[in-house]
């Protein structure tokens, strides 16, 4: 058995390259970018009107002048005009290109327009106000998103705003899930008394959802010829398997031995924490295996504590760990790290943790109730209120 910190080690030093692939950018949301997105011109490419109202030139303004002839109309997307007369004014758009000798904006709530004369009703004006100035937000060439970002809508709306109509993305692995077990049927059967229906599958697959990568799906029973023949099937085509059950010291827990005789490397098989101790992890030249223990809660951390950090540096994403305030007093006896469940609270900026109590790891339902797993170190029996220490959210 090896210590969280060792798997987690062990985890981190076995990551995989995907490589990189251009997807349409409108389909990136959610993905990591892998190159930098630089402006293709000024941003805002050129004096630009911020609100609808009036363009005048300022020092008629400042000497005293308040009502303004209107000379024209300066609409969005319209060719730049110009304004011939310092002493007239040219009805403007948000979003139109400022009229040349123009170089300020009154909007059109602080003027009143009669008979083509438009008087300004306020008392003081700044100069260039209501302008948005030609590159303040950026020069051609500048850098306007890094590389190894997680792509949102406001790097999709940038994309779109340089003409980057595909862009590099990090490929995602190719991933099979896998529960096994003759007790489970189907979600749309109705189990008999002895048997549960397959749930830990689908919590795999919503996981890794998450992470925008697209999963697979299989049931093997408790047969060890037919999981070795499907495994070895499954190591070839995968660049991933995760499995869910059949790796503990069970009669029918198959997978270490399969796994053994298939040459899946293990690099380590028990792990000292609380939920999800019996965890099997290995590898063979192209294929990841994450052996999960069956229990939905074991399955979730895990997934959570180790699948989770892999993917990210195996994209080259780096990501915080959160920390949040114990709220209240904890015991815990086993030399053990364990993952306690928590509700999170935001009190006076900090992050609380009330640790909610299950009914241990097969209680899946107490997923609903919690927000996320605090991880409380072994060789420590009494976990004080106030303590703080790292969390793992799921919600």
């Amino acid at each position: 058995m090896v210590s969280v910190k060792k798997a987690f080690e062990t985890v981190l030093n076995s990551t995989k390259y995907f490589g990189v692939e251009k997807v349409p950018f409108i389909k990136s949301l959610g993905r990591i970018l892998k190159e930098e997105i630089s402006a293709d011109r000024d941003f805002p490419p050129f004096n630009r009107v911020s609100m609808d109202g009036i363009a005048i030139d300022y020092a008629s303004f400042r000497q005293g002048q308040k009502s303004f002839e209107i000379e024209g109309i300066q609409a969005a997307g319209s060719k730049q005009i110009k304004l011939h007369n310092s002493k007239n004014c040219i009805e403007v758009m948000t979003g139109a290109v400022l009229p040349k000798n123009a170089n300020t904006v009154i909007r059109y709530e602080d003027v009143t327009i009669k008979n083509g004369i438009t008087t300004i009703n306020v008392e003081s004006l700044n100069d260039g106000q209501n302008v948005h100035i030609k590159g303040k937000d950026g020069n051609m060439g500048d850098i306007l998103i890094s590389e190894n970002i997680i792509i949102s809508a406001a790097e999709i709306g940038v994309l779109a705003t340089v003409g980057k109509s595909f862009v590099k993305v990090a490929k995602q692995p190719k991933v099979m899930i896998v529960s096994t077990g003759d007790e489970l049927v189907g979600v749309d059967e109705v189990p008999l008394e002895h048997q549960i229906r397959r749930s830990n599958v689908f919590t795999l697959v919503s996981l890794l959802e998450r992470l925008n990568i697209y999963t697979e799906t299989a049931h093997i029973t408790d047969d060890k010829p037919i999981l070795k023949t499907k495994i070895k099937k499954y190591l070839q085509e995968y660049d991933v398997l995760l499995f869910s059950g059949a790796v503990s010291k069970g009669k029918y827990d198959f997978l270490p031995e399969v796994f053994d005789e298939l040459g899946v490397k293990k690099l380590f098989h028990k792990v000292a924490q609380r939920p999800g101790k019996p965890f099997f992890y290995g590898q063979t030249d192209c294929c990841t295996v994450f052996g999960f223990p069956g229990n939905p809660i074991s399955t979730f951390v895990n997934c959570l504590a180790y699948f989770y950090p892999w993917y990210y540096k195996s994209v080259a994403l780096e990501v915080d760990v959160e920390m949040a305030v114990l709220a209240e007093d904890v015991s815990f006896k086993p030399n053990l790290v364990y993952f306690l469940q928590v509700k999170l609270k935001n009190k006076q900026g900090k992050l609380i943790a009330f640790p909610i109590k299950g009914n241990g790891s097969g209680d899946l339902a107490s997923l609903v109730n919690t927000d996320a797993f605090i991880q409380l170190p072994d060789n420590n029996i009494e976990f004080k209120k106030g303590d703080t220490f790292p969390i793992i959210r799921y919600r």
